[in-house]
């Protein structure tokens, strides 16, 4: 199952925040999520159990305006939530989803990205804004 754009659903007011130093001056972020970057979900698992791939994991935070969609470094201590550099841009007519499960995996820089099912609406709203409907 995917998950539907909720009208009503807006970004983590910390995330906007956090994020708008990093993207061009008057941007106004439509979407923001948080997800991780790790070469398989296995690493996710070792990290629950035993904490020992910890630092191969590499958070970020996605912020979606109106003209691209902005992937930001974050710390590990914050879990994605404190945005330190800008690392990559893509157009905004990128289609980000459809994710599903408790665990979405999508790509981003050529690279597998896992979301957490919490920010999954923000996934549909950003795909939904650009034209894409699943």
């Amino acid at each position: 199952m995917t998950s539907r754009p909720d009208p009503h659903s807006a970004p983590r007011r910390d995330l906007v925040e956090r994020s708008a130093p990093f993207l061009p001056e008057g941007s106004e972020i439509r979407q923001a999520f948080i997800c991780q970057a790790a070469p398989n979900f296995l690493f996710f698992v070792i990290t629950y159990l035993t904490g020992l791939t910890m630092f191969w994991i590499e958070y970020r935070c996605v912020a979606v305006t109106q003209g691209a969609i902005y992937i930001l470094e974050s710390s590990k201590l914050s879990g994605g939530a404190s945005p330190q550099r800008l690392i990559g841009t893509l157009p905004r007519q990128t289609q980000l989803g459809p994710v599903s499960g408790r665990w979405g995996k999508l790509t981003l820089l050529d690279r597998p990205h896992w979301v957490h099912k919490r920010f999954h609406p923000q996934i549909a709203a950003a795909d939904h804004e650009a034209g894409f409907t699943y």
